[in-house]
């Protein structure tokens, strides 16, 4: 019996209804479909001249993203896993 096979045995046990979802998405990971996916826009046609020009421009643009940015890309997730359940894992948008 593999070691999934014994997790999700246990979560049954405690009658919690065990989602499919593929191993890893980056339709659902936050980081990938809202942080970096706004991060690449900003970044766009953009040139820097040295590491500390890198180093300042990310510590300005986390400095300018309000609490909302962030909760947005969490409280996404819902939907985004649903959308990922019924194209059966298949990337989207």
């Amino acid at each position: 019996m593999t070691h999934t096979m014994i997790d999700q045995n246990y979560l049954e046990t405690l009658n919690w209804k065990v989602l499919p979802h593929p191993a890893y998405s980056p339709d659902l990971a936050p980081s990938d479909y809202h942080l970096f996916s706004s991060m690449g826009h900003a970044l766009a046609e953009r040139h820097f001249d040295s590491y500390e020009d890198v180093r300042k421009w990310l510590n300005e643009w986390f400095a300018s993203k309000d609490e909302e940015f962030f909760w947005r890309g969490i409280h996404k997730l819902p939907e985004r896993w649903e959308k990922c359940i019924v194209s059966k894992g298949k990337y989207f948008e």
